[in-house]
This record gives structure tokens, C-alpha cells and sequence, in this order.
């Protein structure tokens, strides 16, 4: 049974304005350690704690209200002048934050928050008494030279544990995804007692170990998080939406009058006149009621970015490395759909850049660099597409020794490694099984989980890619849809059977003539401005008959791969409204839209369908022979 019957409602009104105000309170905690004489920082945390106090005070959340008012306490003295701001302090007061947020995720059970562990409720006091100095903080500061221990078996610190803390949420992207190859040998490794430290310093016991804990009601397991399907809309955006539907609600009434004229024979030139006009007035309106709808489900992307400070200040301050993190762009706004599964990409790539782009700090002196590095998260809007960077000032990407280690693990060929130019080469992180147990770093490395996050930024349509230069740093580019509601596709057919691609891996559309088609290890294949390129037809990958040679060629590009698509014919360029298929979805099948003459058309998934054609995908020299039209091997 719920602790919170009758209180639902209020409930989740305060998680969700109490989550707001404590990823910012972290972000002005991590700003304070840099500026800790700002007076004006110690009032807006000390009002941070005092609002999710008096929230959880009414929600009776005894256990809440004791954490946040022993930290308030602090927070009064410090901003009064009776206690220094000390990092010692900070990292008690960080570790106070993460149980915060492990007791929401509790409320989010609809259970009572557990008690904090004794620990930190005895590092608060003894902060608030001035002699924290004399004991250990929860969060120590580790030797940057600690092996992981071999009984980890690789395994080591429980960093996603440590993430959870922080965010409240679980990463997509667990341990045990092959790591990496890091940059250079002497790289930090964190071993499994100091990780422990950090952890239990900033989690506390996990709710699954208190003393008589049953699990969660529902079937949910500790750890599972339930996705926030609440979104936040600005008064003015729906005034708008109303006002619309009010002018469509009018035009539908004048062209019920013209209609009830026309049936009355009333078919003059006025009245048809006016009737045009009404139909282009409702083509009007109902655009813009579209776009105003889909300006609902646009939110800052701010509100994804404020929890990362704090994660990167945290492994930083663990390696011993001086980072800071910029966030630019915070205002640009993205379809809430995307936040979500933004989240853990970006941390791994922010992870990665912490750890292993930027260099130790007589590293960075010794190559001539100021001590201070940073690492900065980026985004803007292109056209109709949001471009995310993270980025970094640290070492750079050495493409030869991605080369070599890809050779070493199997990877790749020698011939393909003698023809890999450097974006190809950066690229190889992407791979999976891109790792080396002799440099295992359990908190990241270039490329830890890449193929994943790489696959998440694809579900959502998007692309990554990589600029690097040795000695100046790493970026990481994004490039995602503004929504994920509306698609541009293009509609090719098969016969006289349209199908819609999505135009974000379209290139160029060229024509197939036969003698063009060389045929080459027994594959049919183009050569587009030097580059030779398989040659794929609509009809192998969707398994339907070819009944006639196919006369376009469509050159689609994804981050693995280009090729060029043989079709029949193409009916130009729409953008596709989604609607999803969630009870039925075959395989290669991304959805379904609407053409405007109300012909329903399948919106093609082609990487799935790529992937499950293997060696099929590919036309024969049989196949291009149809109708007696010969195929001239290669040369």
C-alpha cells in the first residue's frame, strides 16, 4: 500500500519541482568551490534547501526533512560567517545532495524516504561544529596511481551506481559493455575500495539493502526509474493553440455555409470563390496549429544539462584533475521526447572526455598547457536539426594507434587499415569489443559503451561524429531532428508501391545505367566520384520479387556505411507525421505516415533492415541481366 494515498498529486508536483531545484543546487555547489566567498550563491542554495524542506515537511517525509535541515543549518553559517567554505565541506554537502536525491526516487515509489546513513548524518554535524577538518570527508581525494585490483576481474568501481546517485537515474549503459582502449598507457585507474568510498559517500546504503525492504510495489525493481511523461508548457504557447482552433472552429462554419449553399444550387462564381478561399484558410490555420502543437513539446535543453557539472566535478576532483565544465546553449530547445535518451550518451562521452581526454595535470604543464582544463557541452540549432558538442582540450585522438589497436584485436584488415582515412579511423571506437584488458578503466575511456551510445543517437535519428586533434582535444558532434513527431522523408517506390526514407541519409539521387553497374566479388557496385559503392535494391532488402530493372539509384549515407539504394521510381520529398506501431511492428519498419491524398505509407527503419539482409543485401549480376540487359565484370 502507497505511504502517500490521497497525496499523489501532490506528490509528484513535488518531485518534479524539488528534482528542478536540486540538479541547480548542485550546479551552484560546483560554482561555489570556485567562487566560495559569492554571498549571493549561499543564499540561493540556502533557499534551494529550505523549499524541498518545507515540501517534504508537508509530505511528512520525517527522514527528508532531517537531511535537508541539518544542511540548511550549514549553509546558514557559512552564509553568515560563522563556518569557511573547505572542498572537505563541499564533499559532505555533495554527499548530502545524492541521498537527497536517492530518498526522491523512494518518494517516487511512493514509499517513505530510509533514513541517511549514520555516516553522513556524523560528517554534517561535525561540519556544523567546525571540526571536520580533524575527521575524514565522505568523499576523499584518490591517488591517481591506484591499479584496479585483478579479483575485480575489471569489473572495479560501481561508477553507474555512483551516476544514479547523482541523477537519479539508471544508465542505459551498464560495466559491463566492453571497455575501450585508452588513449595512453599511464592511464588513472581508480581501485574497488576508494570507488566504495566514493559511492557509499554519495548514495548511502542502496534502498534494496535496508533491513526489512521488500521490493517495490508494482514489480518494479530497485534501481528502475518510470519515465517522466509530464511536460511543462508556457501559458503563451497554449493561447496560442486555443486561438487556432477557435479560427478553425469558424472556418469549418463558413464552409459548412458554402456547402449547404452549393447543395442549394447557389454554384456561382462568388460562392466557389469563397470557397477556395476558406479551403486555403484552413490549409493555413491547420499548418500553424501543427507547428504550435509541436512548440508544446519543446523544452530547454538546460534542464538535461544542469546535472552534469556536478557528475564532472565529482570524477574529476576523484582523479585528481582540475576540470571545469561550460555549458553553452542552454536555452535552445529540444523535443522533450529526445531528453530522455539523451541522458546517457552524453554522460558516457562526458566520462570519457574527464577521464581519459583530458591529460594529468604535469602532463598538461609539460606540454605547456594551463593547469585548468575544460570540458564543454554545446548545443545550437541548425536548420531544422539541434547539434550537440561535447568537447575537451585534452590530448587528442591519435588515429595510427586507433589503427594499430583495431589490427591487434581483429578488427579490421591490414588492407583496411592501409585505406582508412582519419575520420574512418577516429571512428573505429565505435566498434564493439574496441578494448584491451591490459589499460581496462572501469570509469571510462575513448570509446567505453561508444557502440551504444552511438546506437542510442541513431534511434532518435541522429548522426555522431569525430573531431580530434593530437595536443588541442576531442569534440564529439551530435546532430539530431528538432522532433521526433515530423520526419522529412523521401518517397521512392517499388512498382507503382511508395515507401518514405528518412531524407537525413540521402545524398544525392543518380540515375542506374547498366553499363555503369561493374560487377566486383560477385557484387554489383557503382563508382560515384571515385568511390566505389554497393549497389542495394528496395526489392532484396524488403524480399519482394524484382520484376524489372531498377532505373534510380538513391546514395544514402549512415555513420557505418554508404550505398546506393536501387529503386523504381521516387514521388518527391514529404514530411512524414509519425504514427507509431507499438502493438505491430515488422522488422525494418520505423512507423507509418499519411501522404495527402490519404494514402497510408511505411516509413522504412534501413539500418535494420541492412543489418538483417547481411551478405543478401547486395545485387547479383543475375539480378541486373533481367530483360536480356548484360552487366560487364570489372576490369
Amino acid at each position: 500500500m502507497s505511504d502517500f494515498a490521497g497525496m499523489e498529486d501532490l506528490l509528484q508536483d513535488f518531485l518534479i519541482e524539488a528534482g528542478d531545484l536540486l540538479s541547480g543546487v548542485d550546479n551552484k555547489l560546483v560554482d561555489l568551490e570556485r567562487t566560495p566567498q559569492d554571498l549571493s550563491l549561499l543564499n540561493e542554495i540556502f533557499r534551494g534547501f529550505h523549499t524541498i524542506k518545507g515540501g517534504a515537511g508537508f509530505l511528512n517525509a520525517t527522514e527528508l526533512v532531517t537531511l535537508c535541515h541539518l544542511t540548511e543549518n550549514l549553509f546558514d553559517k557559512l552564509r553568515t560567517g560563522e563556518l569557511v567554505v573547505k572542498a572537505e565541506m563541499l564533499d559532505v554537502i555533495l554527499a548530502a545532495t545524492a541521498d537527497v536525491r536517492r530518498m526522491f526516487s523512494e518518494l517516487e515509489r511512493d514509499l517513505q524516504p530510509t533514513p541517511a546513513e549514520s555516516n553522513l548524518i556524523e560528517q554534517l554535524k561535525l561540519a556544523l561544529s567546525g571540526s571536520l577538518g580533524a575527521a575524514k570527508a565522505p568523499v576523499a581525494k584518490p591517488s591517481v596511481a591506484i591499479v584496479v585490483p585483478a579479483e575485480s576481474k575489471g569489473n572495479g568501481p560501481d561508477w553507474d551506481a555512483y551516476y544514479a546517485a547523482v541523477t537519479g537515474e539508471v544508465p542505459a549503459v551498464s560495466a559491463s559493455v566492453p571497455v575501450a582502449v585508452a588513449e595512453e598507457e599511464e592511464e588513472a585507474h581508480i581501485s574497488d575500495d576508494v570507488a566504495d568510498h566514493i559511492v557509499k559517500s554519495a548514495v548511502g546504503r542502496r534502498t534494496s539493502d535496508k533491513p526489512g525492504y521488500q521490493g517495490p510495489p508494482g514489480g518494479r525493481r530497485d534501481g528502475e526509474r518510470q519515465r517522466d511523461n509530464s511536460i511543462r508548457v508556457d501559458t503563451a504557447r497554449l493561447d496560442q493553440v486555443l486561438n487556432l482552433s477557435g479560427e478553425i472552429g469558424l472556418t469549418k462554419n463558413r464552409l459548412n455555409a458554402l456547402r449547404s449553399d452549393i447543395l442549394n444550387g447557389k454554384n456561382d462564381t462568388d460562392t466557389l470563390h469563397a470557397l477556395d478561399l476558406a479551403v486555403s484558410q484552413l490549409d493555413l490555420l491547420v499548418s500553424d496549429l501543427q507547428n504550435a502543437v509541436m512548440k508544446t513539446r519543446m523544452q530547454p535543453i538546460g534542464r538535461l544539462f544542469q546535472k552534469y557539472p556536478r557528475i564532472a566535478r565529482d570524477l574529476a576532483r576523484s582523479l585528481g584533475k582540475d576540470v571545469e565544465m561550460v555549458l553553452v546553449g542552454e536555452e535552445t530547445e529540444i523535443d522533450k521526447t529526445m531528453i530522455e535518451d539523451l541522458s546517457d550518451p552524453i554522460i558516457h562521452l562526458i566520462r570519457n572526455a574527464v577521464d581519459h581526454g583530458i591529460e594529468a595535470q604535469n602532463e598538461r604543464l609539460s606540454a605547456g598547457k594551463r593547469e585548468k582544463s575544460y570540458v564543454t557541452l554545446e548545443a545550437r540549432q541548425e536548420g531544422d536539426h539541434i547539434v550537440i558538442i561535447v568537447s575537451d582540450d585534452g590530448r587528442g585522438m591519435n588515429p595510427e594507434r586507433l589503427r594499430a589497436r583495431a589490427l591487434e584485436k581483429g578488427l579490421i584488415s591490414d588492407e583496411e587499415a592501409n585505406t582508412m582515412d582519419e575520420r574512418q579511423s577516429f571512428n573505429l571506437i565505435f566498434l564493439p569489443g574496441f578494448s584491451t584488458a591490459a589499460t581496462v578503466s572501469d570509469v571510462s575511456g575513448r570509446g567505453v559503451g561508444m557502440d551504444v551510445v552511438r546506437t542510442n543517437i541513431q534511434k532518435l535519428n541522429g548522426s555522431i561524429d569525430i573531431r580530434s586533434e593530437q595536443g588541442k582535444g576531442t569534440s564529439f558532434v551530435i546532430s539530431l531532428p528538432l522532433t521526433l513527431a515530423i520526419l522529412p522523408v523521401l518517397l521512392v517506390c517499388l512498382g507503382e508501391q511508395p515507401f518514405a526514407v528518412p531524407l537525413s541519409m540521402v545524398r544525392e539521387i543518380l540515375p542506374i545505367e547498366p553499363k555503369e553497374v561493374q560487377e566486383l566479388g560477385g557484387r554489383a557496385t557503382m563508382v560515384v566520384r571515385g568511390e566505389v559503392l554497393p549497389v542495394v535494391t528496395l526489392a532484396a532488402l524488403l524480399g519482394w520479387p524484382q520484376e524489372r530493372v531498377p532505373e534510380y539509384g538513391v546514395l544514402m549515407q549512415s555513420a557505418e556505411q554508404s550505398f546506393i539504394l536501387a529503386i523504381d521510381s521516387f514521388a518527391g520529398r514529404e514530411d512524414a507525421v509519425i504514427k507509431s506501431l507499438d502493438d505491430f511492428r515488422p522488422k525494418g519498419v520505423a512507423g507509418v505516415t499519411t501522404l495527402s491524398n490519404g494514402q497510408i505509407v511505411l516509413i522504412l527503419d534501413m539500418k535494420e533492415l541492412l543489418s538483417g539482409m547481411g551478405d543478401q543485401r547486395v545485387i547479383t549480376r543475375a539480378q541486373l541481366m533481367l530483360e536480356g540487359i548484360a552487366v560487364p565484370a570489372a576490369a
